[in-house]
């Protein structure tokens, strides 16, 4: 389907509802239909997501994704530099049962900020949990 044959227009979509530009977000959770974008502050949206830090948070959350790349260290800041220099100390099943206390923890009641950074740390250590089964399987 090409955006220009067949438009998306009416609801949920409604371009334009709310305000200039609108900004809206498709993945497997959001299917077709896509999700808005939720501002995060009290300025105007073209300065809210003109910031980089504030682009690339709302590109690694509505993406389900990371910047941070495990391996090269590659768009990972001090902290999760810092983090992923003390997980890599631990074994596989450590970095599991990490992984999976971290997910109870961000489906508790949170400050974004802390959630965000539960949610970062999560990507990390799956990053190492992946690393590290591939290279065990590697030396089979």
């Amino acid at each position: 389907m090409l955006l220009s044959e067949e438009s998306i227009r009416g609801a949920p979509h409604n371009p334009g509802s709310g305000g200039w530009p609108t900004i809206r977000y498709f993945n497997k959770d959001t299917g077709i239909e896509g999700a808005n974008y939720a501002k995060k502050t009290d300025k105007p949206m073209c300065q809210e997501l003109g910031d980089e830090d504030t682009m690339a948070a709302y590109v690694e959350s509505a993406g389900k994704t990371s910047l941070c790349m495990v391996t090269t260290g590659s768009g990972c800041s001090e902290r999760e530099k810092t983090y992923i220099d003390k997980m890599k100390g631990n074994c596989v099943n450590d970095n599991k049962a990490q992984y999976r206390r971290l997910g109870t923890m961000s489906e508790q009641s949170m400050k974004a900020d802390l959630k965000t950074w539960i949610s970062k740390r999560r990507k990390i250590l799956q990053q190492l949990i992946v690393t590290a089964e591939s290279a065990s399987n590697d030396e089979l």
